[in-house]
């Protein structure tokens, strides 16, 4: 199924496609930040973050005249990004493997919670905990696809967001008891 772009998103990547800068930078200012936020969530640096990017924008520039619209463009930019923060990433990403652990229990975040916080809270999880956590539960990828990106099973992607939740609930519930901030 092939999606059907906007006349102005056809002009730039017709603009990239001829090599104008013009376009390019158009395209670049288009997702550079939520690109960015994603890359940052994944590497959990901001130096990595930056370098995600730029690899990840020289890959969108090559690969454009391949892009075939079978999904929209910002889909298509955000899985060069993801592939590329998760072999950033993955050189530290230690894995557990628990197979057969559930994940669809909720988690009770109590009365208060704070953005910055969780944010901070997601950040401090150990690589491989946050990387699929912020694939599966802020990006919306399913544990399948998880576990082909980050050359694992689908047990441990599981095992992996089981964990990650388990650490954020102790330390939202740190954070409603005052210990922790």
């Amino acid at each position: 199924m092939a999606y059907t772009t906007s006349a102005e998103e056809n002009n730039i990547i017709d603009g990239c496609l001829s090599n104008q800068r013009q376009a390019q930078r158009a395209l670049y200012d288009r997702y550079k930040a939520a690109m960015y936020t994603l890359a940052y969530r994944i590497t959990g640096d901001f130096h990595e973050a930056n370098d995600v990017l730029q690899e990840a924008f020289i890959q969108v520039f090559r690969g454009l005249p391949g892009f075939k619209k079978k999904s929209t463009l910002g889909a298509w930019i955000k899985t060069i990004v993801v592939r590329t923060a998760i072999k950033k990433a993955r050189k530290m990403v230690r894995h557990d493997s628990i197979d057969n652990l559930g994940d669809n229990n909720p988690i009770d975040w109590g009365d208060y919670l704070d953005a910055e916080y969780l944010e901070q809270a997601i950040q401090s999880l150990p690589d491989g905990y946050r990387a699929v956590f912020i694939l599966i539960e802020v990006e919306g990828y399913k544990h399948k696809e998880v576990a082909e990106l980050l050359n694992i099973s689908v047990g441990t992607s599981k095992s992996q967001l089981y964990h990650s939740k388990k650490l954020l609930q102790k330390k939202i519930r740190a954070l409603d008891h005052g210990y922790e901030r």
